[in-house]
């Protein structure tokens, strides 16, 4: 046990929040820094094989066909997938930094938060991606539209679904159907 934070509370002290779950701050922290480094080990390794595809396009002999428009594009692809490489990557050398300073809430806080940043400019270099691959293989108008089409799919599986569940309150129904947090209680935006 140290000092008592500003909130008056111990970090020790556990805690039964909406979520049903007894634990100190910091046994929450570290679940869901576990939680997180799993949903960085998907994206992480679909961003290095995406990059290193990017990566490898320039070697190859018909790059240096490509008109001015597909190379810009190229060079923005590439761009937003260093970012987003750089963005997903953070996490874990911000909790290699911070490791032992008892900051763990903050870490997965700031972590999150790069996370969903990372996932943001995933969908840009997908986008931007895919308009390069479609560009050079249709070379047409339709290239735009099979992108749109797929920027929107992207949108709806990795932000609208998850948004809309959070506002619908998707929690499971008790055993008299109604749904846990009726009762004006609901968790807070980083509750899981």
């Amino acid at each position: 046990m140290g000092r008592i934070p500003a909130g008056g509370r111990d970090r020790d002290t556990p805690t039964t929040r909406a979520t049903g779950r007894e634990e100190t701050e910091d046994e929450r922290a570290d679940r869901r820094w576990g939680d997180l480094l799993q949903e960085l080990r998907v994206a992480q390794t679909g961003v290095q094989i995406l990059f290193g595809f990017l990566l490898a396009v320039v070697f190859q002999s018909r790059f240096a066909d490509l008109p001015t428009i597909d190379r810009n594009i190229y060079v923005v692809t590439v761009m937003l997938g260093s970012a987003t490489a750089a963005a997903l990557i953070g996490p874990v050398s911000y909790h290699r930094l911070l490791t032992g300073r008892r900051m763990k809430p903050q870490t997965v806080t700031w972590a999150s938060r790069l996370t969903v940043l990372g996932l943001v400019l995933l969908f840009c270099t997908m986008c931007s991606t895919l308009l390069l691959i479609l560009r050079v293989a249709l070379h047409n108008t339709l290239a735009l539209w099979l992108v749109g089409a797929m920027a929107l799919w992207f949108l709806l599986c990795w932000f609208v679904f998850p948004v809309w569940a959070l506002i619908r309150g998707n929690a499971p129904a008790d055993t008299d159907g109604r749904t846990s947090g009726e009762d004006g209680e609901r968790p807070g935006p980083d509750e899981d």
